[in-house]
């Protein structure tokens, strides 16, 4: 089942890593891209069947714009959000916007394949479990929700949250040195602890938790002077 799709993500290095392994699954990429924001544009000029539609935020107020203007302007195309869980108003918000499916951050590829071929099958992608799981959060919210990403964030030094955001932008080892104006081996100890806090085993798996939890655009929020400010 080879489809022409396309990815689009407000992190370009999940984007790229996504749409890299759909490729090697035999699928035609038209795209890979960031931010979201631009994602309608893309769509209407490309005409994919599919568009694979990454947000750590979708319970924000506009960020499904994008997809009410691709269901308004070419209907052909099916939207998947890939977004966090748990997070019942975003995939209300998501399924009112007129995506087609709601997939987690974290879905193993077949998972992702598997709402692709029911979304072009003219079926809603969305597994049962998550919409019981939303519709009970959104009967039964919880007084004080835990909040993952600033718990997250608590965790990491300054430097290490430079060091993240570095990471998830694809920075490698030299140029996250390079950047801090550390020693390539200083880089590669705060990567190992950043890697070890997070609680995974590699980088892309850091920057997908970062992305799913929204702790990834905290940390630029609360980082007023941007990277390579740390001495």
């Amino acid at each position: 089942m080879a489809v022409r799709l396309m990815v689009i993500d407000d992190h370009r290095l999940l984007a790229e890593a996504l749409a890299s392994a759909l490729k090697l699954r035999g699928h035609r990429v038209l795209a890979a891209a960031a931010p979201t924001s631009g994602a309608a544009e893309l769509v209407v000029s490309r005409a994919p069947e599919i568009c694979l539609f990454g947000t750590a935020a979708p319970a924000e107020p506009g960020t499904f714009d994008p997809v009410v203007r691709i269901r308004r302007e070419r209907p052909q195309t099916a939207v998947v959000v890939l977004g966090p869980v748990p997070s019942p108003r975003g995939i209300a918000a998501a399924f009112a916007a007129g995506a087609a499916g709601y997939v987690r951050h974290d879905e193993r590829i077949e998972g992702v394949e598997r709402a692709m071929a029911k979304v072009r099958a003219g079926e809603a992608a969305i597994a049962p479990q998550l919409l019981q799981g939303a519709f009970a959060e959104l009967l039964n919210p919880a007084a004080q929700p835990d909040d993952e990403g600033r718990r997250l964030l608590r965790m990491l030094t300054p430097r290490e949250v430079e060091v993240l955001v570095r990471v998830a932008e694809g920075e490698d080892t030299r140029l996250i040195a390079a950047g801090m104006r550390i020693a390539p081996s200083t880089a590669r100890t705060h990567v190992q602890r950043v890697l070890m806090k997070l609680g995974v085993g590699s980088r892309l798996e850091a920057a997908a938790l970062a992305a799913r939890t929204g702790l990834l655009d905290r940390a630029v929020l609360g980082t007023p002077q941007g990277p390579g400010s740390v001495g």
